[in-house]
């Protein structure tokens, strides 16, 4: 059985469909920031902590209970889905909590989990 990726038999381009692909493709600075929004979803500890935040929000030690990792791991993935901006947070007293920045957060999550179902 070969391993190699299928390629074409023949160097031939199709130039009409490059360039239409060409033409629609974003701005290499928005596939750029799309690369790092996905990096984002390249740790498991994050992919947990936002699964979490799917169902409740939560705050730094609920999430480290429930995900049976220290509270000074929690804050460090929280830092980076906020500087992500895929968390966020509100005070109450001396509590803070998390919860997911928005509704996109959750259909890419929920999307992601159908596909690897697949």
């Amino acid at each position: 059985m070969n391993d190699l990726t299928p390629c074409c038999q023949e160097d031939q381009v199709h130039q009409d469909a490059v360039d239409l692909v060409r033409k629609d493709l974003p701005p290499d600075e928005d596939l750029y920031d799309l690369a790092e929004l996905f990096k984002m979803f390249g740790d498991s500890t994050r992919v947990k902590i936002l699964c979490a935040l799917t169902r409740s929000e939560l705050c730094v030690c609920d999430i480290a209970r429930l995900l049976s990792v220290s509270q000074s791991a929690v804050s460090h993935q929280l830092r980076v889905l906020k500087n992500g901006k895929l968390v966020k947070y509100r005070r109450e007293g001396k509590t803070v909590y998390y919860s997911l920045d928005d509704d996109h957060v959750r259909e890419i999550l929920r999307l992601g989990l159908e596909h690897v179902g697949e």
